[in-house]
């Protein structure tokens, strides 16, 4: 799909190139002896499309009996070439946002650590896509495109995937679902994965025949196991941060599991109201009770005064919520995905405001996290400090410092670390000036 974020922790581009809503159906990249038309006649090559469009149709009527989604119009279909998928992709990124609104990705990014200051996100993400995407639906134009290096084994996958995407679309409209909750990243994340999620239960559905889906256990763990190993084929994604591997396949992985979990408690039918009621939250994916039992979760925010908003030079660029997935990056990043796995099951509620100074560039960032005890705040206590250390070479710990409370200094301006009972609270990038003040602050939240 056109993710994506998707963004968490500074992916809202990626979701945002993707409501083109793409597949992830990995198929060994071609060599171009190996492209379908080398060798091939023009006549030949228009009626292999002519074939493939025509079971499009086939794959339509099946994929609405499985959903119950009726259709309610047809389905414009294209084959496409590599190179026509990139532009496709680049059409929409330029639609979508502005020159600006890639900066405050990249900053935001850059603010957490997790790529360097030379990283080029539009570059990347672009590059990204056009590795690996099979096929994709534009909501937008209510086009399904096809790559046309599919093996024809493949393609069968690829269709129902997609159109998939074009009943939802038909029958909740997709750009709308998506947009409710633009710049709300752990929102937006979670509702890619309804999206991404049903479309991929429903093309293993098709697969699968009469075995319903609901009856195979661990398909995170089997769908993981191979898309992980898989998509190791692909060169751009292989050297990609972890956090962006992990946020490109959560929505596929995370979203499969939550569609299979939901329909061992309701039939597919039952499944629409992930779309009127969409969750609010990645927490529900990672624990779909979450939202089956309509559990709340706190509201977790940060005031919109605090000593940093009179600092000269400094302006606030983002402000928003890691959510459980975006903890799962950090963590997952810095330090290893199994102890992410482990520590952020216990998050609860977060919120976090980057600053950038143009004229240094430099970033200020405060953030508010709540977890389920007070031995899962500490541990995520723990967890922060030891990223601190990583993230800045010359981290230096103030005598004051203690088990509850770090303040140290960097090359980067002052860090803060706090933790307070359920929560953890701190700051980054503060100038000497303002240390007191911030740590005064951040006590009394």
């Amino acid at each position: 799909m056109e993710n994506h974020n998707l963004r968490v922790l500074g992916m809202r581009i990626l979701l945002a190139v993707l409501i083109v809503l793409g597949s992830l159906v990995v198929v060994p990249r071609p060599a171009a002896s190996q492209n379908p038309a080398a060798g091939s006649t023009a006549q030949s090559q228009r009626q292999s499309e002519t074939a493939l469009l025509a079971k499009a149709d086939q794959v339509l009527q099946k994929m609405s009996q499985i959903t119950g989604l009726p259709i309610k119009s047809p389905v414009k279909k294209k084959i496409v070439s590599r190179e026509e998928i990139r532009k496709i992709l680049l059409h929409n990124l330029h639609t979508e946002y502005t020159p600006q609104d890639i900066h405050v990705e990249e900053a935001t990014l850059r603010a957490f650590g997790l790529i360097p200051r030379d990283f080029d996100l539009q570059k990347f993400l672009i590059s990204f896509y056009t590795e690996q995407i099979a096929g994709f639906y534009d909501p937008r134009t209510k086009t399904m495109y096809m790559a046309d290096w599919i093996p024809a084994k493949l393609q069968g996958m690829v269709l129902s995937h997609e159109l998939t995407h074009a009943l939802q679309d038909q029958n909740f409209n997709l750009v709308q679902y998506m947009k409710a909750v633009k710049n709300k990243d752990d929102a937006e994340a979670a509702r890619q994965a309804v999206v991404e999620g049903y479309a991929t239960a429903a093309m293993f559905q098709n697969r699968l025949g009469d075995t319903p889906i609901s009856a195979m256990p661990n398909i995170d763990t089997v769908l993981g196991g191979v898309l992980r190993q898989q998509m190791t084929e692909f060169p751009v994604f292989s050297k990609a941060p972890f956090f962006f591997k992990l946020g490109a396949l959560f929505p596929y992985i995370e979203g499969a599991s939550f569609i299979s979990k939901g329909l061992r408690r309701t039939d597919w039918h039952g499944l629409n109201e992930l779309f009127t009621s969409p969750p609010s939250s990645t927490k529900a994916l990672y624990q779909p009770d979450i939202y089956f039992n309509h559990v709340p979760l706190p509201d977790v925010k940060l005031p919109g005064e605090n000593p940093l908003s009179s600092v000269a030079g400094l302006k606030q660029l983002d402000q928003n919520t890691m959510g459980e997935l975006g903890c799962n990056e950090l963590i997952g990043q810095f330090l290893t995905e199994e102890k992410a796995v482990a520590d952020c099951s216990a998050w609860m509620g977060d919120q976090y405001v980057v600053y950038e100074d143009p004229s240094k560039q430099s970033y200020a960032l405060l953030a508010r996290t709540r977890w389920s005890s007070k031995k899962s705040a500490l541990t995520f206590f723990s967890d922060y400090h030891t990223i601190l250390t990583k993230k800045y070479p010359k981290f230096s710990a103030d005598p004051h410092s203690d088990a509850e409370r770090i303040i140290a200094h960097t090359a980067s301006g002052n860090v803060i670390l706090l933790f307070a009972g359920d929560e953890v609270r701190w700051a980054e990038g503060i100038p000497t000036s303002k240390v007191g003040a911030i740590l005064r602050w951040l006590e009394t939240l």
